[in-house]
Formats: structure tokens, sequence, C-alpha cells
């Protein structure tokens, strides 16, 4: 997900609002520009094997859908996430495609999940946004069974994803009141120090800890690259606020500083990412 860095009930806010809305008109761009990396998740999980696996920020469901076609007819697949439009989406998705996976609105941080009821966590972008990273981690753990793996995509650095703070960078001479990210707190870049991010995963003890880089290559078709740019992050949050006369010369100037990712039809980028992996202990092992 992409949000501005946020605390307490402004992520639910923010979720429920402005970016709900964003995530779920777009979502057919969002999920085709985050294929790649979707695709890396979705391969982990096995195949027709009966698993019950839980999505973690599940969005508008494109991922938790992919993973419940993938475990067939003896698997289940069930998302999470506080957003209600979004999981209006996701619900709506898997009605019409037929597609037997479940939704649940709710935090992950402190959901009463049954315990030990899933074999798989994934989770794409989704988990960068709690306010105690710590004991959110501990509630997934234990709603997973013994030596269940944890999987999930988070972004790393701000200077490693410039195509990400591009429109934020140019904008702010020009929108002064632009919300500024604050490394650390709640969003999507939070878990750039991955050394934070295994501190994290050990306290709330899970085990077998691996965080490793990847670069993947996403794309956009040209045509809505004014879309993306005007609709998500800290310049998302305000553009609609401003006066037509400054929109126009916001979105021309920023449209301007992405020309270096544009070939043709086609907007490239690299998403810098942390693939992370760990394993809930195994309590019979120890």
């Amino acid at each position: 997900m992409n949000a501005a860095s946020q605390t307490g009930d402004e992520q639910t806010k923010y979720w429920n609002g402005i970016a709900g809305r964003a995530w779920t008109e777009e979502q057919e761009m969002l999920d085709r520009m985050y294929k790649p990396i979707e695709d890396l998740l979705v391969a982990a999980v096995p195949a027709n094997s009966g698993h019950q696996v839980l999505d973690i920020g599940c969005g508008t469901g494109g991922m938790t859908l992919a993973v419940a076609r993938r475990l067939g007819a003896e698997g289940r697949c069930v998302g999470i996430d506080i957003s209600d439009p979004m999981l209006a989406a996701a619900r709506a998705r898997a009605e019409q495609e037929g597609v037997p996976a479940t939704f649940i609105r709710a935090n992950a941080q402190d959901h009463a999940f049954e315990p030990a009821s899933f074999d798989m966590l994934i989770s794409r972008f989704g988990v960068m946004f709690f306010d105690d990273p710590v004991r959110a981690f501990a509630n997934m753990r234990r709603a997973v069974k013994d030596g269940a793996p944890l999987r999930f995509v988070a972004w790393r650095s701000l200077s490693e994803n410039p195509f990400m703070t591009t429109a934020e960078r140019t904008a702010a001479p020009l929108l002064p009141k632009l919300p500024a990210r604050r490394p650390d707190a709640p969003g999507p870049f939070a878990f750039a120090d991955q050394h934070r991010v295994h501190r994290i995963l050990e306290e709330s003890g899970w085990a077998g800890i691996d965080i490793q880089p990847i670069d993947v290559a996403c794309t956009l078709p040209e045509k809505e690259l004014v879309r993306y740019l005007s609709r998500f992050g800290p310049l998302g949050l305000i553009l609609h606020e401003v006066d037509d006369r400054l929109r126009t010369q916001v979105i021309e100037t920023v449209r301007a500083a992405f020309e270096p990712y544009v070939h043709g039809t086609e907007v490239r980028f690299n998403a810098a990412c942390w693939m992370i992996r760990a394993q809930a202990p195994n309590k019979a092992l120890r």
C-alpha cells in the first residue's frame, strides 16, 4: 500500500477515506503494476495443498483471490484489512469470479484470530502500517500453526525508490503544506531498515528470519500516469483541496518530472523491496 506516514486512528480514517477510494477506483491499474511482486508471493504458496492462508493488508483482494485459486478446492485464503471500501471491492471480485476467498474487516494487530488456524501468512505491502508492529506480529504468530511460514514484501528506503517519491519531491515547492514522511512511523517505508524489521520479528517470536533485497521491474501504461501521480502518496492527500489553476500547474510540473520513466506508451520503474521470510517456532522441537 502507499500512504503517507500516519499513526493511530489516522490510519483507519485514511484507508476508509481518500486512500481507500483511490485504491478501489484504481484497482485494475495497481494490480497490473504490482503483478510481478504478487507473483513472487503467490508462487511461495504450495499449490493444491489444502492450506489455510492469511493475507495481511489484503486491500482490494487481488492477491487473496490468486492464492485462493492456487490452493484449490480444499484450501482457503482469508484476507484481512481495515478498509471498508477496499474490502467491499474484494468481496465483489470474489463473488464475480466465483473464487471462495473470504475477508475480515479488522486490524491484524489485535484481531482475535482463532489460535493456530492458519498454515501460512503472506502480505504484499500490507504490514508496514501497524502502531505497534511487535504486538501485531506476535498476534499474527499466534494465529498460525507451529512451523508455519511468513512471507511478505516491504519497500526498501526512499532513496532506493525515487519513482515512489518523484511526485512529492517535485510538488513540494508548489505545495508548502504537503505532508512530510516520518521515518519509522507507520507508512509504506516503515520497514526500510532491515535491522529494525529483524528486531521486530525476533521480539514478536518468529524464527528463521531471512531478509533479502529484491529489485522488481514494474510497469504501467503512460496514459494512466497522471491518474497515478495525482491520486497516491502525500500528493494524493491534498491535491484535491487546491484550486483548479494550482492543481493544473502541479500536475503539469510533476508529469514532466516523470519523463525519465516514460518509454513510449509504457512507464517503467524499479521497485526496490525486501523479501522477508520467517517461521513460527515449532514448540515440539524446543
